[in-house]
C-alpha cells in the first residue's frame, strides 16, 4: 500500500504540476492540467485518462526543452490507465518506471515554477 500511495502522489504531481510558458499556450495548458489532475485517484482509470488527455495537450504546447519530461509523464500515466486500477499492476508500474518519472516530475515543476510561477504540489525539488 506504501508503494501505492507512492505512486498516487507520483502521478497527481505529474499530472497537476506542470508548467511553463513559452510555444503557444503552455502555462494556460499546464493551469487545465493542473485542474484535471487533482484529487485524480490512479485506480481509477477514467480520471487517469481525463488527466491523460490534458497531459498530451500541455505537452504540445511544452518548451523544447521539456518535451522528452513530458514524454516520460505521458507514458507512465497511459500505462497506469492501462492498468484499470489492478494494484499490483500499478505497483510494478512504480517499481519499473519509478525512476524515470521522479526526475521528469522534477524538471517540469523548476520549469513551471521558473517560468509560469506555478508550485506543483508534491513534485519536490
Amino acid at each position: 500500500m506504501r508503494k501505492l500511495a507512492a505512486l498516487a502522489a507520483v502521478v497527481t504531481m505529474s499530472v497537476g504540476a506542470l508548467t511553463a510558458c513559452s510555444g503557444g499556450n503552455y502555462c494556460d495548458d499546464l493551469k487545465g492540467y493542473v485542474d484535471s489532475a487533482k484529487d485524480v485517484d490512479i485506480k481509477n482509470a477514467d480520471q487517469v485518462g481525463k488527466m491523460l488527455d490534458q497531459a498530451k495537450k500541455v505537452s504540445k504546447s511544452a518548451p523544447d526543452d521539456i518535451k522528452d519530461d513530458w514524454k516520460v509523464v505521458i507514458d507512465y500515466a497511459e500505462k497506469a490507465k492501462d492498468a484499470k486500477g489492478d494494484t499490483n499492476k500499478l505497483v510494478e508500474l512504480a517499481k519499473a518506471d519509478g525512476e524515470k518519472i521522479t526526475p521528469a516530475m522534477q524538471a517540469i515543476s523548476k520549469q513551471a515554477k521558473d517560468t509560469c510561477k506555478i508550485d506543483l504540489p508534491g513534485a519536490g525539488s
